[in-house]
């Protein structure tokens, strides 16, 4: 996607280089990093300088490889699998790209282990552009549905942020919004701040900005009243793990939004990659849900005279709780819009969709 112009992805091999746009500098500053090590990789997730399930995946994916190439031995993979895949417990992605890579390279002699591994890697990349590319033009079908209907500017609820930054390219949720941009269909975009790390305002306004596309920041109770007010057409979200059973674990706040959707008729639908599905957990309550530090809650980061500075709103000592994300139970949920197709959030449906080539 476009920054400043320029065509960038988030994740790229370059010169035998992993290089990631740090977006934890987004949107005030915009800097390259390069990943050397176990550690900064490990590091890049937990900070959150890398975040989206799918791109968590990929990031995953490298980190593993370098350290294959590095010591290709059965001891340090299945410790290099461990450390990566306890940085963040609830994104799906991370977990199916790690038994991606070590579910072949055990399978060969050592010596050949760390550029199959690489291979892999590049090749979970690749797939996960093209994966957000048919997401994008699948989800495109129901903007131009919905535009038919409406035959004005269509107004879409988005939370967190689901865009480019989120995967590798084209993103989940704002592929299709992306893709109806280019179509020339009139969109809105109304875009949650989605506290307490405000993806929504830093990083989703963002995107819609170098992407022309009009938005509103908006403070997340607001989504509620803007539904019961008509002032939102369809609600389009992404997903960090999505059951087998049709239930969506999301950044948090999103069930809030799905149900006021369903009280107010209006449509809830769930971009996500095939990848981002659990095929064996079914119940809500077994999704592992992150908690993270209060801090989060107390500090906001500002800019001030070309500064990036961090300030308390409120006590330190005061007691928090943090959960990243909640689940949204599928009867909420109008369509899961994958790169396999459309379809609803039944287990069988699912099921079927998988198994289409």
């Amino acid at each position: 996607m476009k920054v400043n112009k320029k065509d960038y992805s988030t994740i790229w091999f370059e010169n035998n280089k992993i290089k990631i746009i740090d977006q934890t500098k987004l949107p005030f500053k915009f800097e390259i990093k390069e990943l050397k090590s176990l550690q900064s990789f490990v590091s890049a997730i937990k900070k959150m300088e890398v975040r989206g399930a799918p791109l968590i995946g990929v990031t995953a994916a490298y980190g593993l490889a370098f350290e294959i190439l590095r010591e290709p031995s059965r001891s340090n993979i299945f410790k290099t699998y461990k450390k990566l895949f306890n940085c963040r417990p609830t994104a799906i992605n991370l977990r199916w790209a790690l038994d991606e890579v070590i579910n072949t390279v055990l399978k060969i002699p050592p010596k050949k282990r760390g550029k199959e591994s690489l291979k892999i890697a590049n090749k979970i990349r690749n797939d996960d552009i093209k994966s957000c590319k048919q997401i994008g033009k699948n989800g495109l079908e129901i903007i131009q549905n919905i535009y038919k209907k409406k035959k004005r500017c269509i107004n879409i609820l988005t939370h967190c942020n689901a865009g480019w930054l989120a995967t590798v390219d084209w993103g989940t949720a704002l592929a299709p919004i992306f893709f109806a941009k280019r179509k020339k269909i009139p969109i809105h975009i109304w875009v949650d701040e989605t506290r307490p790390r405000n993806q929504g305002a830093l990083l989703t306004s963002w995107e819609l900005k170098n992407e022309n596309i009009p938005h509103t920041v908006i403070v997340d109770n607001a989504g509620g009243h803007l539904m019961q007010n008509k002032e939102v057409d369809m609600c389009l979200v992404g997903s960090d793990r999505t059951t087998i059973s049709g239930n969506v674990c999301n950044k948090i706040g999103t069930y809030l939004k799905a149900v006021v959707a369903y009280e107010n008729k209006i449509p809830f639908f769930v971009a996500l990659p095939t990848s981002t599905i659990d095929k064996k957990i079914k119940k809500i309550s077994d999704i592992p849900i992150e908690i993270r530090d209060g801090s989060e809650l107390s500090k906001v980061n500002l800019k001030i005279k070309n500064k990036l500075l961090s300030a308390n709103i409120f006590e330190k000592e005061t007691p928090t709780l943090n959960p990243a994300f909640d689940v949204t139970p599928k009867k909420f949920i109008t369509k899961l819009i994958t790169e396999k197709g459309i379809c609803d959030p039944k287990e069988e449906k699912i099921k079927r969709l998988l198994r289409n080539r």
